[in-house]
C-alpha cells in the first residue's frame, strides 16, 4: 500500500490522533535521556511517558517535580511538548506550510477544520497565522509581567520562569518551577498574596481557555456583541458564569480565617484553575467535601471549543442545560441566543456527557479499589485527568503503575477529544440510510 493510500483510506480524526501519540512518543524518548533530568541519570519509560502525556495534553499532573527532577534542558523539552499540545500538532504542521508559501489540500484542510471546531474551509490559513501571533502575543505580554517578581527572587533565571509560567498558564497546562523555591509540588502557593503573578496567571488562562475563534470574533466585531456568532456568545456566557458561581461560593464556604481580600482572591483562583489550568495557590487537600465535589464537577466541564484547554467543554454544558430548559418548559426545540439547536448537537453534548462522567467514576472507582485511596481522591484524580487539569490531592506521585497508565488514557482522551477518539478508533461515519420503527418508552 502506497503513502498516499494510506493518507485516503486514514480519516482526519485518525490522523489527529496519530498526530499527538507521536508528539507524545518524540517526548518520552528524549525526557528518557539522562541529559534530562538534574541527577544525569536515566528516566524511567513509566515517567517519562507520563510526563510527555502530562504536557502535550496540557494536563499538569506529575510523577515527579518539575523544578527539582528535571534539568534546564528536560524543563524546554517540557514546554516545547506544552505549546506544542495547546496550539494543536495539526495547527502547528498547518502554519508551517502556509508560512513555506504551500497551500493546503482540501484534506489538510479539513483537519484544519477539525483540529480548531472552525466551521467552514474558507480563511483556514489565515486562521492558523491569527492563532500563532495571538497566542505569543499574549504570552510574551503575560511573562512581561511576571518577570520583575520572578528576577527579584530568582535573578537572571526569572526571565526563563517568567516565560515558562506564562506559556504553561495561557497553555491551560498547570506546570510549575516552584518546586526548588517553596517545596516540591507547591504550585504558586508561594505567590497565593502577588497580584503581578496570581492576575496575569488568571487573565493567560481564562484567554486560552476562551478559544481562539472566540478571540477572533471579540477582534473582528470589536465591541459589538450582537455580531458574534452564536458558539462565541455562548462560551463567554458559560464561562463568566462557571468563574462567577463557584468563586462566591468558595468566598462563604472556604478558606476560614483570611482576610476579605485573600479570600477573594483565592476564591476567584480556585474557581478559574479548574478549567483546566491545573495551578492552585491554596492547600487542597484542606478544602471542605462540598469545595473538592464544586472543582470535580468544573474539572469535567474543562474549557471551551478551539481552545489550548480540555474536558467536556462549555458549550457541551450550555447545550444540555437549554435542552433541559426545553423540556421543562415543554417545548419542542432548544434554543441559545435567539438560535435554534439542532438534534444532533443535542444528541453529541448527551454522548459526551455521559462519556466524561462515566470514565471519571468508573476509572476513580478503579483506582480507588486498585490503590486501597479514599474514592473522594480517585476521583479527583480521573477528575483532573480527563479534563487535562492538572490538580491531585497528592496522590499522584505514590500511585502504581496500573493507574499511571489509567491517567495516561484519560489525559490522552479528554485532550484528543471524546468524539475524535470514538471516530478515530471505534465508529464510522456513515449516512443513515433506513429508520426503525417508532415506539414510545418512558423515562423520568
Amino acid at each position: 500500500m502506497t503513502w498516499s493510500e494510506v493518507k485516503r483510506k486514514t480519516s482526519t480524526f485518525q490522523i489527529i490522533i496519530i498526530g499527538f501519540a507521536l508528539v507524545i512518543l518524540a517526548g518520552t524518548l528524549l525526557l528518557m535521556l539522562p541529559v534530562s533530568a538534574r541527577s544525569g541519570r536515566m528516566t524511567s519509560p513509566e515517567c517519562a511517558l507520563f510526563t510527555a502525556t502530562s504536557a502535550v495534553c496540557v494536563t499538569g499532573l506529575v510523577m515527579q517535580d518539575t523544578a527539582s527532577y528535571w534539568s534546564p534542558f528536560g524543563q524546554a523539552v517540557i514546554l516545547l511538548l506544552i505549546q506544542t499540545g495547546g496550539l494543536g500538532v495539526v495547527t502547528i504542521a498547518s502554519f508551517i506550510e502556509t508560512a513555506a508559501g504551500r497551500r493546503l489540500s482540501l484534506v489538510e484542510r479539513d483537519m484544519v477544520e477539525d483540529s480548531i471546531s472552525a466551521f467552514q474551509f474558507g480563511g483556514l490559513g489565515r486562521m492558523t497565522h491569527f492563532i500563532f501571533r495571538f497566542a505569543f502575543i499574549v504570552e510574551a505580554a503575560g511573562a512581561l509581567v511576571m518577570m520583575p517578581v520572578f528576577c527579584r527572587d530568582f535573578g537572571l533565571s526569572g526571565i526563563w520562569m517568567a516565560v515558562f509560567h506564562s506559556v504553561s498558564a495561557f497553555c491551560n497546562a498547570g506546570f510549575d518551577l516552584m518546586g526548588t523555591h517553596s517545596g516540591a509540588f507547591s504550585s504558586l502557593t508561594a505567590y497565593s498574596r502577588n497580584l503581578l503573578v496570581i492576575l496575569p496567571v488568571c487573565l493567560l488562562i481564562v484567554v486560552g481557555g476562551i478559544g481562539f475563534l472566540t478571540w477572533y470574533d471579540i477582534i473582528r466585531c470589536r465591541k459589538n456583541f450582537r455580531k458574534y456568532r452564536m458558539q462565541s456568545k455562548v462560551i463567554l456566557a458559560t464561562t463568566a458564569l462557571l468563574i462567577l458561581i463557584p468563586a462566591v461560593l468558595y468566598f462563604f464556604c472556604e478558606f476560614p480565617g483570611a482576610s476579605v481580600p485573600d479570600r477573594i482572591s483565592f476564591s476567584v483562583f480556585q474557581a478559574v484553575t479548574p478549567r483546566t489550568a491545573g495551578f492552585n495557590t491554596v492547600d487542597l487537600t484542606k478544602m471542605t467535601g462540598a469545595g473538592i465535589c464544586v472543582m470535580i464537577l468544573l474539572m469535567v466541564i474543562g474549557g471551551s471549543p478551539g481552545s489550548t484547554a480540555g474536558g467536556m467543554k462549555t458549550t457541551t454544558l450550555a447545550v444540555l442545560l437549554s435542552s433541559a430548559g426545553s423540556v421543562f418548559r415543554r417545548k419542542k426545540e432548544a434554543h441559545l441566543f435567539g438560535r435554534r439547536l439542532e438534534d444532533s448537537v443535542i444528541r453529541s453534548a448527551s454522548a459526551l456527557m455521559m462519556i466524561y462522567f462515566f470514565l471519571t467514576v468508573v476509572c476513580g472507582i478503579v483506582i480507588s479499589l486498585v490503590e486501597k485511596l479514599p474514592l473522594q481522591k480517585c476521583l479527583f484524580e480521573t477528575a483532573s485527568a480527563v479534563g487535562t487539569v492538572g490538580l491531585t490531592l497528592g496522590i499522584t506521585p505514590s500511585l502504581g503503575l496500573f493507574s499511571h497508565l489509567l491517567l495516561i488514557l484519560l489525559m490522552f482522551f479528554g485532550r484528543a477529544g471524546g468524539l475524535t477518539l470514538m471516530y478515530a478508533t471505534i465508529f464510522r461515519l456513515r449516512a443513515e440510510v433506513s429508520r426503525r420503527p417508532v415506539e414510545k418508552i418512558n423515562v423520568g
